[in-house]
């Protein structure tokens, strides 16, 4: 079932929240694009295999800024699933690459 989206769809849903319950916005970006919006919300994320950056700022001033690691989708299914199917275009376009479905900022 995964491998249908590990192969069809080059974006990945992350939901952001910050730690305080507040709103506001975010800029996220990794080397393959960036996008801006508010938070909570959920952004359409290009994949990539390096680490989503946001930099966010709530309604009240507080800034929480980090990365989100990249990861392989279907890790958890097994190695012997990992890599099968993945030809020479997904190695190129990262689309064996997820990031975490939801996040949660910290700010202070």
């Amino acid at each position: 079932v995964s491998c249908a989206t590990i192969v069809n769809d080059p974006t990945t849903p992350v939901s952001l929240a910050f730690s305080d319950g507040s709103s506001g916005t975010c800029q996220l970006n990794n080397k393959r694009g960036s996008w801006s919006g508010d938070v909570p919300g959920t952004f359409k994320i290009r994949r990539s295999d390096d680490t989503l950056q946001y930099n966010c700022t709530t309604e009240n001033g507080k800034k929480g800024f980090g990365g989100i690691s990249s990861s392989i989708e279907g890790a958890k299914l097994g190695a012997s699933v990992l890599f099968f199917d993945f030809g020479i275009t997904d190695a190129i376009t990262d689309k064996h690459r997820t990031y975490a479905q939801s996040f949660v900022i910290p700010v202070n």
